[in-house]
């Protein structure tokens, strides 16, 4: 309690360690200058071997220290938040702002209606709701709700008018369940789409959320969830709310961003899709630095910062309390409906702000993302809480496909972000703190990392087939620094995933994964951004991920086998370079056996033969998939055949160019 008598209805603690955190990161760094150092100073002369791929090492672990510098933003200031909800009861009771909740849902099959409406039903309903998805009509339940008839007059699902129905009118004195209480507004809204006019996806979905919510309930706060998560913690509105209604700082909070769990999460998280690492320890330690992104999904806003209102000190939180007594509509129901249809219409937009500086903005496949980065711009801040009990649980991706898929997706989109005028290196530079914009920075240069880690997964295996060194000896000084840098940063990460309730074997999981998105989501997704900017590519699609997963494919990932079912060009690209370590591997256990090499590799190429054998045993998994299974989660056949030839074909050309 202040001088004052002030109690804030929440608290903000740094992270213990914080010191010796900074001064274990200092020494990597310095071992890192040595590295570099090292490459310098060593290049081999003109002619000699191995001039051009030392070149090219020095270019990749320059990147690697670089990107590492980055990371620190995530690590150098790390926060918690506590709120106090019995303060909230105790200053405001009952009379607290109305909150808006938004549930976007695009695809009916692999976004099923029993996911969007997570409530308790009777079996006659959820079997209703099932066939409704199958059969894509509905044949009673628009008997009871008109709107919904008006379906049977539309053949296509991306041709037609706007349907809007008010099924429950939170106003209206008798809209009571079984036991009494009040329930709250329920609105169904299809926004108008015509072929001729693009729908901007997700970002056009919730800006028409935004409009008709507006007339109908204007909650001054906006909570949007994915249509697969639910609520898991009844008080999370009330932890959002403490932030919001601080008399002292909630009037600089635009949003508050919860962590995006899952519920479908193995227990050594075969894909590495819990997130762990971001929601437990970076996000927290953006928030030391201003506040975590919007990730698109259980993030509390105000409505006036998502309408574009910018940051003044002089705002204070006015608040206009929704008070049960004046539940009464100054029209019916049938009016508003009609009145409302208009906001989500194809040419509402037309000639307005939205989707530049209103709403969420339009062309950038992580729209979420951009939007946060422009509220934060125009000064306000935001937060990041992390309960104990979860707020919100999802469904993670159970399949190798869909996560590769997913990060293609969100490495391309922010990717888009810096470079567009938008971008956190120059649009952000002043208006945001610097540790937020390397914060912001670092996720958007996820997809440039598939350069340095392709360079590295590859050109040093292929090298150990001619005998070439490319690390320091292990009777050298300069072997040191290596091994130091790669011992510490390990080790480090295997107690941050540890630390963050993860498993050891998930964290082995979570580095397969790591090299896969780098070697195929980011590469690919690099190449698409590169060819968009010079015009030689279409505007990127808004790739949903499937939420429903085939009972066979469900089965594996439960068990923990990997997936290689589906046909991708990134499973071609995967199989390739792990066929190639494996080649490069044999090659050379063949030569030091039959020449009785072996001391020679120990004392000459040990770092090159380590880095070789983590590749192949990491790709276990893969080669699994290649040449053992029989089920349907092995790779298709002639993925497999494809990948075999372009490995052994760079293994020989490799070794006969050079000879």
């Amino acid at each position: 309690m202040g001088n004052d008598g002030y109690l804030p209805l929440f608290e903000t603690k740094r992270a213990n360690g914080r010191t010796l955190y900074r001064v274990f990161a200092g020494s990597i760094f310095v071992g890192i200058c040595l590295i570099w150092s090292y490459r310098v100073s060593h290049v081999p002369g003109h002619g000699e071997d191995g001039r051009l791929v030392w070149i090219g090492l020095l270019a990749a672990e320059l990147w690697f220290g670089f990107y590492w510098l980055l990371t620190q933003a995530h690590r150098w200031n790390l926060v918690y938040r506590q709120t106090f909800k019995d303060r909230l009861s105790h200053r405001y009771g009952n009379e607290l702002p109305g909150v808006d909740i938004f549930v976007c849902t695009a695809d009916p099959v692999i976004e099923p209606p029993m996911m969007v409406i997570n409530t308790k039903l009777y079996e006659d309903m959820k079997n209703q709701l099932e066939n409704v998805a199958k059969l894509g009509r509905l044949p009673e339940v628009h008997l009871r709700h008109k709107g919904f008839s008006e379906w049977d007059s539309y053949s296509s699902r991306h041709d037609h008018d706007t349907i809007l129905q008010i099924l429950i009118d939170g106003k209206d004195p008798n809209a009571k369940d079984s036991e009494g209480c009040v329930l709250p507004t329920l609105v169904y809204v299809a926004r108008e789409k015509r072929p001729q006019y693009f729908h901007n996806f997700k970002a056009g979905a919730m800006n028409a959320l935004i409009r008709v919510s507006s007339a109908i309930s204007n909650g001054q706060i906006v909570l949007n969830v994915d249509c697969d998560m639910y609520s898991n913690n009844s008080l999370a509105v009330r932890d959002a709310l403490c932030f919001f209604m601080d008399e002292k700082k909630g009037h600089e909070i635009a949003y508050v961003q919860f962590p995006q769990n899952f519920d479908n999460i193995t227990k050594n998280e075969l894909y590495s899709s819990s997130l762990r690492v971001i929601s437990q320890v970076e996000f927290h330690g953006l928030d030391g630095y201003g506040g975590p992104l919007y990730v698109g999904t259980g993030c509390f806003h105000r409505r006036d910062t998502l309408c574009g209102r910018k940051f003044s000190r002089e705002i204070h939180n006015e608040f206009k309390i929704d008070i049960p007594k004046d539940r009464e509509r100054e029209e019916t129901t049938a009016v508003l409906e009609e009145k409302s249809k208009v906001l989500a219409s194809c040419t509402y937009e037309n000639n307005t702000e939205w989707g530049k500086e209103m709403g969420l903005k339009y062309g950038c496949p992580v729209e979420d993302v951009i939007t946060g980065l422009s509220i934060q711009c125009r000064g306000w801040k935001s937060v990041y809480y992390n309960p104990e009990r979860k707020a919100f649980l999802g469904v993670a991706p159970t399949t190798l496909a869909q996560i590769l898929v997913q990060h293609k997706r969100w490495s391309e989109g922010d990717f888009q972000i810096l470079l567009s005028k938008y971008s956190p290196a120059w649009f952000a530079n002043g208006k945001i703190s610097l540790g937020l914009q390397l914060g912001y920075c670092c996720y958007c240069l996820w997809a440039t990392n598939c350069l340095a880690v392709l360079y590295y997964s590859i050109v040093p295996s292929l090298y150990l087939l001619r005998g070439i060194p490319l690390f320091p000896e292990l009777s050298s000084p300069w072997f040191l620094p290596f091994a130091y840098v790669v011992i510490s940063k390990y080790m480090y990460s295997l107690a941050e995933y540890l630390w963050s309730g993860g498993t050891v074997l998930g964290w082995w999981n979570d580095q397969r994964i790591w090299l896969y998105k780098r070697t195929s989501s980011y590469l690919l997704g690099f190449i698409d951004t590169i060819a968009k900017s010079l015009g030689l590519h279409s505007d990127s699609a808004f790739v949903i991920t499937a939420k429903v997963s085939k009972q066979e494919v469900y089965r594996r990932y439960v068990k923990e086998i990997m997936d290689f079912g589906d046909s991708s060009a990134m499973f071609t690209a995967l199989a390739t370079i792990a066929l190639i370590n494996l080649v490069c591997l044999i090659g050379l256990m063949k030569k030091a056996i039959v020449n009785e090499g072996i001391p020679i590799i120990y004392e000459t190429m040990l770092l090159q033969f380590v880095l070789c054998a983590i590749l192949v045993l990491i790709n276990w998994p893969l080669y699994q998939g290649l040449f053992f299974r029989k089920d349907n989660g092995k790779m298709p056949k002639y993925i497999a055949i494809k990948s075999i030839v372009l490995a052994v074909s760079s293994c020989t050309c490799f070794t006969l160019f050079l000879t």
